[in-house]
């Protein structure tokens, strides 16, 4: 029975998936609905105000639900949000058993949604396959729980540890492979966020471009209909309005500037964002609570070594993505963060949770160890 659940959950995470790029700012959630050891529903979320896994499952498989058992990545929602309560759909259709990886972290479900399964007579679990369904929905799970969103630090750096020579030139360290792997970082990301350093050295515009992702045509159209949000740290506004960034799109821009230079962007379509800070560096902790505030999942902060060195020294960081080219940029090119260290025992501790080839390249993922 064990061995079946497990299975059946995994399909339901698969499915879960295919809400990577495009479920934001709700969680990627799959459905599987199986009845005499047959699968004869399944479902997943794709879009904030379309219907949830659940009620696609259902759709499919119509009276045959009746009895079945469900699996669902993620607690049946029991509250009135943009749909009605997945619970009560499950109620309706007589399901007999319900499985979840993991209880919904959100305030207004947090255990009512089985609860009220377990009180129409249906029998419930959670808790299977948990370490899978939190990773898929690490920066959803952040956000209800700490009023955060989940900071992905992303570096790319040669074999020596540097990231552009010392004039600031930077493309290519990485080849074609590793940049596709972070265009899909960046469409997976509610927000993708840069400093003026790295936009005024490289005409940065940051945007997800389809014919780089190497996703099938149905999910790069989904990735298309919500590219994240494109986030400017500029404490003293030095990028001009003619850069780049802003001419790629709308921009949210943070910053210690005063309002009276707000009306110069809302007339380019852009949104000034006045955030607090010290000799014109924007407080990080600050802009990440009203980022997450906005329903940001996900950061991707894709910067020079200032700006990624604050993130890391203010302990603001859930995770590394470094892509290492085989290749010496020398001693005079740029180094990775701006994190002045005096003595081994300061020096943080990480956890490499993934490394993998990356087309000519490798990936490193690496997780800060808690003091």
């Amino acid at each position: 029975m064990i061995q079946a659940d497990q299975a059946y959950m995994a399909r339901a995470l698969q499915l879960a998936r295919k809400g990577l790029y495009s479920a934001h700012p709700n969680p990627r959630v799959g459905c599987v609905i199986v009845r005499d050891g047959q699968i004869v529903g399944e479902g997943w979320h794709a879009r904030a105000g379309e219907p949830h896994a659940e009620v696609y499952a259902l759709r499919q498989a119509g009276q045959l639900a009746r009895g079945a058992t469900v699996y669902v990545t993620l607690e049946p929602c029991s509250h009135h949000g943009r749909t009605p309560p997945c619970a009560d759909a499950l109620i309706a259709a007589q399901v007999g058993r319900v499985v979840a990886a993991i209880q919904d972290p959100n305030p207004q479900v947090a255990g009512s949604g089985l609860l009220r399964l377990a009180q129409a007579g249906i029998e419930v679990q959670s808790g299977m396959l948990e370490g899978e369904a939190r990773s898929l929905n690490a920066g959803f799970i952040k956000r209800m729980e700490c009023g955060l969103p989940f900071v992905r630090v992303k570096l790319a750096m040669s074999l020596d540890g540097r990231t552009a020579m010392a004039s600031g030139e930077s493309q290519w360290i990485t080849g074609p492979a590793a940049r596709s792997a972070v265009q899909r970082l960046r469409a997976s990301a509610s927000v993708v966020l840069s400093g003026a350093d790295s936009v005024l050295s490289d005409g940065a515009r940051l945007t997800v471009r389809p014919e780089e992702l190497g996703l099938n045509a149905e999910l790069s159209a989904l990735a298309m209909t919500r590219p994240p949000l494109r986030v400017l740290v500029d404490g003293r506004l030095r990028v001009p309005l003619e850069a780049p960034f802003y001419q790629a799109g709308k921009v949210l821009v943070a910053t210690c500037a005063a309002a009276a230079a707000r009306e110069r962007f809302l007339d380019d379509g852009h949104e000034l964002l006045a955030i607090p800070g010290n000799n014109g560096h924007v407080d990080l902790h600050k802009l990440l609570l009203e980022l997450a505030a906005r329903g940001a999942n996900e950061v991707l902060v894709e910067a020079g070594p200032r700006l990624a060195g604050a993130f890391a020294r203010a302990g603001l960081v859930d995770e590394y993505q470094l892509f290492v080219a085989a290749k010496f940029l020398g001693s005079s090119a740029r180094p990775l963060l701006d994190w002045p260290l005096g003595r081994m025992a300061e020096t943080p501790q990480l956890k490499i949770v993934e490394m993998r080839a990356v087309g000519d390249d490798w990936r490193i993922i690496a997780v800060p160890v808690p003091a």
